[in-house]
């Protein structure tokens, strides 16, 4: 089986004006999202998204609000073609104790690899930071480094990913 795993924030979704979008009115896709998901969905991928997310943490939303923003997320890509299997989230931040999933530890890309059965050699991550490619290299995955807010269609294409014009 083959899995593509996505870091949420910056390559998903536009996070340039707000480092904290877990709201529906303030989530955009970033270019490329909605071709790139479809075309690895037709292709036999199976999809997991992977997310920090500390503002759960500071009290600033809930674990609610970003399950509700995913199921909406989920469903607006499955309209274009993309079906993403599962959503990872670590609800933590550092000023508040230590945990295992928190990127760059690679708990959360290890669970999605052993919950949708694939093996690191048949898996790929992307993400737009350094914490994201530790993440990766943790897990023994092909990591991506893609530009934050970029087209992400081009970008696979150019990592070739995606083998198609």
């Amino acid at each position: 089986m083959k899995l593509a795993i996505f870091d949420r924030d910056g390559v998903i979704d536009d996070n340039s004006t707000s480092y904290y979008v877990y709201r529906r009115e303030d989530f955009k896709f970033n270019p490329g999202v909605m071709e790139a998901l479809a075309y690895l969905t037709r292709h036999g991928y199976h999809i997991a998204i992977v997310s920090n997310q500390s503002g759960i943490a500071k009290g600033i939303y809930t674990l609610g609000d970003i399950d509700t923003l995913h199921e909406w997320m989920k469903t607006e890509l499955s309209k274009n073609g993309a079906a993403v299997h599962k959503i990872y989230v670590c609800p933590h931040h550092p000023d508040y104790g230590r945990c295992l999933c928190r990127k760059p530890q690679p708990l959360m890309l290890e669970k999605a690899m052993a919950e949708l059965g694939a093996k690191a050699e048949d898996t790929f991550f992307v993400g737009d930071s350094g914490t994201d490619v530790k993440a990766g290299e943790a897990a023994g995955v092909w990591t991506i480094k893609v530009e934050p807010n970029g087209d992400l269609y081009r970008q696979l294409k150019e990592h070739g990913i995606i083998h198609q014009t």
